[in-house]
């Protein structure tokens, strides 16, 4: 017990220094020193957030791991950020948007003086993004602020503006900003106009502590107070002062807290026009009027607003609203469109709670998937299933090619496309509804059975409701089926890796010597042999390439893995997605007829029943639990092969 005290007792001890370390204190003269030593120290708002994104690091999605990413992006120089990474999936764009936002805005650019205001669908992240964007601030250094000043501005506003000019040389900084009514009433009546001697001490952001960010709720339309933005007068001091005295004011309001960090509008359009003003020339003009009589107070604030697109298309519709719409950056935050990052934030959000039943392989790509149809638009050119696939990164084939379709055409022609459908709270009430039924394991069956009692118990109109459950009921069960009988199948072939990867091998070879016309060296007897046409045959017809189409395949196959090969990229059956699909259903196939067989029988002969038990031990280790191997396997006997 003394030991776990000392411990603690140390991680504390320890913080405490950590902690000291960063903490600052002395006069105007000693900041100027550290300004003339580094800087960087005095730069602005945007600045400040561009720099806590930035230092968590920048690279091209060219360099990620995650191979449908790399061929997703393959023409567009998308970037990932390191400070995003963890936390937001499938939305590069809509960061890339708000990244380049704050980089103009550190330049000084146009952007520094507007609005950043996040558009999108209910439970798309935009909150979230705005409460990371907050947590950097909290978690960054301390910023150097005038002791006890309410807004906590930047030293350099000490500075008379007669001598700035001279100072910004000396320092090599730009002086930007005016005391506020406070500060300038206490060096004149408190240090005698000797604002060198001001203290100057080092602050942290905290929103708890409404230190540096500022949040605005939607207000009664019947009951704006702008108070709320910029402060007021007490009342209570008003017997002791003058109602010009600066001492009166209480500078509390959400531009007042933002100042040097953020301050942030909740579901902003809900607010009248009259009231938006206020915002407008705090972003544009970088000051808000003090309460009462007492001029202005300078403003140096990130101003983050965020709604849902029929707020903002409410507000857009008015003309008169014109002066503020100019004055916005508009960024879409639609809902995530890509499956594996679907899949990535439920496992995010699962992550983070107490649960600890277990989730049986494929649910929540189920999930995922039911999530991303009900999010895209139809399209003349393909179907949605191909374009699931293929805004997923994916390779779609078709009668042996890969299927050539621009994503980014396919993007353009459904600009709304993301802004509407299913929501990830949606998802993930059913997946709290089934882990409620089923405690110990989820899988794909209880979830999409959760899926269609809440589309039918919910608000949708009926049209919705229709289109939502025939995605569950015909397309998303297909998909299973088909996913279901691909895992009972692989789990029936021994060592499946080592036979797709010998059929591999195999048809290069015979390929190869086809395409050069040469000959095939048998490995146990060294003899050369004519290229074998009924074995590539028999790969290649399981996607449908037959008679003369075979030559042109077997041609691409070869050239297609050189230049692979030449880019130093490893080579395995998995590396052409045409020949990997023939592969694996020529695997399959072999199969199939058996495993059809052995999971539907009541009663199994000896030799059934040890292709049954390493079946059952293959899905064991395949992340499946011996419940759920259970429920699916008695599904797959109903459902997948019907007689």
């Amino acid at each position: 017990m003394g030991e776990e005290k000392s411990e603690f007792a140390e991680l504390i001890a320890r913080d405490r220094v950590e902690r000291a370390t960063k903490l600052w204190g002395g006069t105007l003269i000693d900041y100027l020193d550290i300004v003339k030593k580094d800087p960087t120290i005095t730069k602005l708002a945007h600045a400040r957030m561009y720099e806590i994104i930035r230092s968590k690091g920048i690279r091209d999605i060219s360099e990620s791991e995650d191979p449908k990413a790399k061929h997703l992006f393959a023409d567009d120089p998308v970037k990932v950020y390191g400070f995003f990474e963890r936390e937001f999936f499938g939305i590069e764009i809509t960061l890339a948007q708000i990244v380049r936002y704050f980089q103009s805005a550190a330049l000084h650019g146009e952007e520094s003086r507007q609005v950043l205001y996040l558009m999108g669908p209910v439970g798309a992240g935009k909150s979230s993004l705005v409460e990371k964007l907050q947590a950097g601030l909290e978690q960054a250094d301390p910023i150097h602020a005038i002791a006890g000043c309410p807004i906590h501005e930047e030293p350099l506003h000490l500075i008379p503006r007669h001598l700035r000019s001279e100072f910004e040389k000396m320092l090599g900084v730009h002086i930007e900003g005016d005391l506020c009514p406070v500060c300038r009433y206490r060096i004149k009546n408190e240090l005698n106009g000797k604002y060198e001697t001001m203290l100057v001490e080092t602050v942290e952001f905290s929103k708890r502590d409404r230190r540096g960010i500022g949040v605005v709720p939607p207000v009664d339309p019947n009951n704006q107070d702008t108070s709320v933005l910029i402060g007021s007068e007490d009342i209570s001091k008003l017997d002791l002062y003058s109602e010009g005295d600066p001492r009166v004011l209480d500078l509390n309001g959400a531009f007042n807290v933002g100042n040097r960090g953020m301050v942030e509008f909740i579901e902003v359009f809900k607010n009248e026009t009259e009231y938006l003003h206020a915002m407008i020339t705090a972003t544009q003009e970088k000051f808000v009027p003090a309460p009462g009589r007492h001029g202005t107070v300078y403003v140096d604030s990130v101003i983050v607003a965020h709604s849902n697109e029929a707020e903002w298309q409410k507000f857009r519709a008015d003309n008169t609203n014109e002066a503020i719409l100019d004055r916005i950056v508009v960024v879409k935050v639609p809902y995530n469109l890509r499956l594996t990052e679907e899949e990535k934030i439920y496992k995010k959000i699962l992550g983070k709670s107490d649960f600890n039943a277990h989730v049986a392989p494929y649910t929540l790509q189920i999930a995922s998937l039911f999530a991303i149809l009900s999010r895209l638009e139809t399209s003349p050119k393909v179907d949605l299933m191909t374009k699931v696939r293929l805004y997923n990164g994916e390779e779609v084939v078709e009668k042996g090619r890969t299927k050539r379709l621009s994503v980014r055409e396919l993007r353009e022609d459904a600009k709304s496309e993301g802004m509407s459908g299913i929501s990830t709270r949606f998802i993930m009430k059913a997946i709290d509804n089934a882990l409620s039924n089923n405690p110990e394991c989820i899988n794909p069956i209880n979830v999409r059975e959760a899926l269609v009692n809440m589309v039918k118990a919910s608000d949708f109109s009926d049209d919705v409701r229709k289109r939502y459950l025939e995605f569950l009921q015909d397309t998303v069960h297909k998909e299973y089926l088909e996913m279901l009988e691909k895992e009972i199948t692989k789990a029936f072939v021994y060592s499946y890796q080592e036979q797709a990867e010998s059929l591999f091998q195999n048809y290069l070879d015979h390929a190869e010597a086809f395409v050069n016309k040469t000959k095939v060296k048998d490995p146990n007897t060294s003899e050369d042999l004519e290229p074998d046409e009924d074995f590539l045959k028999s790969i290649e017809e399981h996607i449908a390439i037959i008679g003369s189409a075979a030559e042109g395949f077997r041609q691409e196959v070869i050239a297609f893995l050189w230049a692979s090969q030449r880019r130093g990229e490893k080579i395995n059956y998995q590396s052409y997605e045409p020949l990997k699909s023939a592969i694996e259903k020529k695997l399959m196939s072999s199969v199939r007829e058996i495993s059809r067989i052995i999971t539907k029988s009541r009663t199994r002969d000896e030799e059934q029943k040890q292709k049954y038990d390493g079946m059952v031990q293959n899905l064991l280790e395949n992340g499946y639990c011996e419940h759920c191997v259970d429920v699916i396997l008695k599904y797959a006997a109903n459902n997948l092969w019907r007689d």
